[in-house]
């Protein structure tokens, strides 16, 4: 049985914030949304509300990063690089201020459509210089995502989950290390974010169908650590199968692609991820499935990759674990 626990980033980032005086909490209207409202209420002196106005915060918290604080932005994922583009380039990349981009509801982690959809931030993100990006993919790494993003020297943009997240991990982030989750010899899966839970319950399914999984977990997406991966992709048999929560042009399915053509490895590369698509909305377990995300998606794909059916079903795979789309632990299903 999976632990859960309730509203992760509140606790550690509260905890984290009283110990470094110089970290500030910015937030753009989302305050309760992004589980910083009782550290709001409880350290005014390091709390600072700039409005639904995001284009400012981000200039505002290059200021803060000039004058030697470090400001922590708290709002959906889709704010803090969509709208706020030229002001993240000019006042917080190029600089390379400290500033930390702590981006809730990434990828269809929300039922709230295209405008609430991070769903193409990490090829964006990738793309500006100085720019690093870290992913939580439990309990365990929303709780140390403020230290990590913390260690950084210049700007970095975090995908972060909230309310009621899995414990899948013992151990904290550790910048630029990805996690060996199994070390098989016929397949590698790569995942990453809410995809690592998807592939866990299909891991016992596709051994006991004769596949060995090899199953890399990353955190890290920037920089990235290529000489690993290509360590892990020579000791598979068979080649390579990304999972994201993302489209697949320029999130992790091409971060691989790209490692493997400038090394030129010969071996096959199956990219699960949305596929040149905007997801509507709908209920996590939902969306995963309709879109090609979820475990049974991932066996079809290593299907296709070693080129045999296993035959395996939904009823083969570990049960899917279903999120309220309201609960307590969230201040609003958005």
């Amino acid at each position: 049985m999976v632990e859960m626990v309730s509203r992760p980033y509140a606790g550690a980032f509260e905890k984290y914030a009283v110990a470094n005086p110089e970290v500030l909490c910015l937030s753009a209207d989302l305050t309760s949304s992004c589980e910083v409202d009782g550290f709001r209420d409880r350290h005014p002196d390091q709390f600072i509300s700039l409005g639904m106005a995001e284009q400012n915060m981000m200039s505002f918290a290059g200021g803060l990063g000039l004058a030697g604080f470090r400001p922590f932005l708290h709002t959906f994922g889709v704010f803090l690089y969509r709208r706020p583009y030229d002001q993240l380039m000019a006042s917080v990349a190029y600089p390379r201020r400290k500033v930390r981009l702590m981006g809730f509801l990434p990828g269809i982690t929300t039922p709230g459509g295209m405008t609430h959809q991070a769903i193409e931030d990490i090829s964006v993100m990738r793309s500006i210089p100085n720019m690093t990006i870290l992913e939580t993919g439990d309990a365990t790494e929303v709780e140390s995502i403020c230290e990590a993003a913390d260690s950084i020297d210049g700007p970095v943009y975090c995908r972060v989950l909230r309310g009621s997240v899995p414990r899948l991990f013992d151990t904290p982030i550790k910048v630029g290390e990805m996690r060996e989750l199994a070390r098989g010899a016929d397949v590698l899966i790569v995942t990453a974010g809410i995809t690592t839970e998807e592939a866990l319950r299909a891991r016992a399914a596709l051994e006991a169908a004769g596949v060995s999984v090899r199953h890399l977990h990353l955190n890290t997406i920037k920089p990235f650590n290529a000489a690993a991966l290509l360590d892990h992709i020579a000791s598979v048999r068979h080649g390579v199968v990304t999972l994201e929560n993302h489209v697949t042009e320029g999130g992790i399915g091409s971060l691989v692609a790209e490692t493997m053509a400038d090394a030129g490895v010969g071996k096959r590369l199956i990219r699960l991820g949305l596929k040149d698509t905007y997801a509507h909305g709908g209920s996590k377990p939902y969306l995963m499935r309709f879109y090609g995300l979820d475990a049974l998606a991932l066996t079809r794909g290593v299907e296709s990759l070693i080129g045999q059916p296993l035959g395996i079903s939904e009823d083969d795979l570990d049960a899917a674990r279903v999120d309220a789309v309201h609960s307590l632990v969230k201040a609003e299903a958005l």
